[in-house]
């Protein structure tokens, strides 16, 4: 006989792949390699919900540093919403992240309910939509971001976020079938970004740099590494305007838009320098 009780605990790695095809399902377009880079972030900061055997619910509450989490991956199974299962992992996600500041990418739509739990509203990411491809321009200041020693990308990453995620970082940056890329100034890394192959096309993310016009070699070299004509795709802070502009000016359209919210004061980042989200999920 079944057992009918609701139970949470922390999911193993491969039950984060089902979070990943709900994920899917809902219209996220995880990237193909998404799973190990965030379950490595914190392998205790990822929840499940069960009726006995079968999982109803999910959510992610991945710690970083002493001070800081990030809440994604909140879903429940669409035959049991409306019964109390999410409210439930909710709160145990919460309680793990007691004392933290905790950031967000929510819907809009839930904007409101995020509020009663304290969350207040930073800012819109917006995910734009392009095509891939391109011609390869020689750029002798981009390069490979593995011919960086990873020190330096971890310190300059940590200019935009709110503490370290080197854990995250060293896997983010080594996905097979995509691209990870710097650029330098006298020498410097003065920015770098990913693309990442996806379930639909390719993302961008993070997409970090000193100014705008770095910020666009840098897009146009992601650009030209995904496969000609297939979609990419690039989440941007609608308060950062040059990145808009970005957008637009390589024929990029609007598709969808979170909430960054936050539980605590919303953390001082180089918005202006940041050009592209590196994950909704986490961060």
């Amino acid at each position: 006989m079944q057992d009918n009780s609701y139970t949470i605990r922390a999911m193993t790695r491969q039950e984060f792949d089902i979070s990943i095809d709900w994920a899917a399902a809902e219209g996220w377009n995880p990237g193909l390699y998404d799973a190990d880079a965030f379950y490595t972030a914190d392998p205790n900061g990822f929840f499940m919900g069960f009726l006995g055997d079968e999982p109803v619910a999910t959510i992610s509450v991945v710690k970083y540093g002493d001070s800081f989490g990030f809440l994604g991956f909140y879903m429940v199974n669409p035959a049991y919403r409306g019964r109390g299962y999410g409210i439930q992992i909710w709160n145990v996600a919460l309680e793990y992240l007691k004392g933290r500041n905790i950031g967000l990418d929510g819907v809009v739509a839930q904007q409101s309910n995020y509020k009663k739990s304290g969350f207040t509203l930073a800012y819109r990411n917006i995910r734009y939509q392009g095509t891939g491809g391109g011609a390869w321009v020689v750029d002798t200041e981009i390069v490979p971001l593995s011919s960086r020693l990873f020190d330096e990308i971890g310190v300059y990453d940590k200019l935009f976020f709110p503490e370290d995620r080197l854990q995250f970082l060293r896997r983010w940056v080594e996905q097979p079938q995509g691209a990870a890329l710097g650029i330098l100034s006298n020498g410097k890394l003065a920015g770098y970004g990913v693309l990442r192959i996806c379930r639909v096309g390719y993302k961008i993310g993070p997409l970090f740099a000193d100014n705008a016009e770095l910020a666009e070699r840098l897009f146009l070299a992601l650009k030209a590494c995904a496969t000609e004509g297939i979609p990419i795709f690039l989440d941007i802070p609608e308060v950062n305007l040059a990145a808009v502009d970005l957008a637009k000016r390589h024929n990029m359209t609007l598709v969808f838009e979170t909430a960054r919210m936050y539980t605590g004061p919303h953390p001082d980042l180089p918005i202006n320098r940041l050009f592209g989200v590196t994950t909704f999920e986490l961060g």
